[in-house]
């Protein structure tokens, strides 16, 4: 779901406008942990000026606005806002459906051998309980459905993939992958994080059955702050976990004992909120919306592509698939004969920002990104390669 976006003549010209890194750094690493937007800023200096001065006077005005975040969320994906808990991380998002979810002794979960450690580690964990966490093989993080379909049987209660391989960069089809899992009889999970402030979502249309996803990388938010899915029609499915004050109808009303919880998401948001975290994720998801959804994956395809495309030029391998349907805001590649870690550093001093991931470079623009940002990344393995 998108809003209507903006008719400014140069939107992207307004966008890196409001995003402080642009006036100093050349940022290719939003896939690790992306700058704060200039609105998440001016709000959290609001709110962080506000506690230092008057202390919890005005806590219920900024947990209304915080509020925000969950409608926004809940805009972008489509969804209902009881649909939604804000959350401290993706991590924490998967957790409510590993440990919630009802398994029995002889159960397993499908998911990839190379998704990020967080989508991976939670189901393992599930070995205690009895249930098995299936590791399907990929090809240098290219997803083959058969064989995800061939790891699937009648005890598998969940397939979870990510979005976007967060090391390759190789975007999956949700909707096969809703489609592969629900033909199985399995529910499906979704780890967004590498897609969600990008890539269109709706979860009417697609019909994911649990989602996380953090703020700090492509919502331009900060560390702490997330967003959690749940289709309304699991909701009883799941245990409730981290049951706090904040869980219940009641929620407030500390001299009330009656142990009613939430009818929505907001159940598993147990205790008190990361109120800054969820005013500055509001403010960004603000932000991104006012841009368009599909706008800005036309603008994140088109900046990666005039990236490889210069890359190519200057002699360096890429190593993503950039196909239509595959290709994402990641691109991992390399520079013959030269460390991977020397391109980055090299960069750093020149203040241009990329990652090593997988023994690769990682480069990772949003859609602020512009071209005098890829002539510095350019020109800053021009000079390692000329000096290796």
């Amino acid at each position: 779901m998108s809003r209507t976006p903006s008719t400014d003549a140069n939107p992207w010209s307004r966008l890196r406008s409001q995003m402080p890194v642009a006036r100093r750094l050349a940022y290719f690493d939003h896939a690790a942990v992306a700058p704060l937007s200039g609105p998440a800023l001016a709000v959290i200096e609001d709110w962080a000026t506000d506690a230092a001065e008057n202390g919890d006077l005005n806590w219920l005005r900024w947990n209304q606005q915080a509020q925000n975040a969950r409608r926004l969320g809940a805009q972008l994906i489509g969804a209902l806002e009881d649909e939604v808990a804000l959350v401290h991380n993706t991590t924490e998002g998967i957790g409510l459906v590993a440990e919630g979810f009802p398994w029995r002794a002889g159960d397993n979960v499908v998911t990839l051998a190379d998704e990020f450690p967080s989508n991976l580690f939670p189901w393992m964990n599930l070995a205690r309980r009895g249930v098995e966490a299936r590791l399907v093989p990929t090809d240098d993080g290219r997803v083959d459905l058969d064989r995800l379909r061939q790891a699937c049987d009648a005890r598998t209660r969940i397939v979870a993939v990510s979005w976007v391989g967060f090391a390759s960069g190789w975007r999956n089809d949700v909707a096969a992958l809703v489609e592969l899992a629900h033909h199985n009889g399995s529910l499906f999970f979704l780890d967004a994080i590498q897609g969600l402030g990008v890539f269109p979502l709706d979860v009417r249309q697609t019909p994911v059955d649990f989602l996380a996803a953090d703020g700090h990388k492509w919502l331009l938010g900060p560390e702490g702050a997330g967003l959690f899915y749940l289709r309304r029609e699991h909701l009883d499915r799941l245990a409730p976990l981290g049951v706090g004050w904040n869980s219940v109808v009641s929620a407030g009303d500390y001299g009330r004992t009656e142990f009613q919880l939430k009818p929505t998401a907001a159940r598993y948001e147990g205790g008190s909120p990361n109120m800054g975290g969820n005013l500055a994720l509001a403010a960004s998801l603000e932000l991104l919306l006012s841009h368009g959804t599909e706008q800005i994956a036309e603008r994140v395809i088109a900046v990666t592509d005039a990236l490889c495309a210069a890359l190519v030029q200057i002699g360096a391998t890429i190593h993503s698939d950039r196909s239509d349907a595959r290709r994402s805001g990641i691109v991992a590649f390399s520079v013959p004969e030269v460390p991977p870690q020397v391109v980055r550093q090299r960069g750093l001093a020149a203040g241009v920002v990329l990652s090593v991931r997988n023994g690769r470079l990682r480069a990772s623009p949003h859609a602020y990104v512009d071209e005098s940002d890829l002539d510095r990344l350019v020109e800053v393995v021009e000079s390692a390669r000329h000096e290796s």
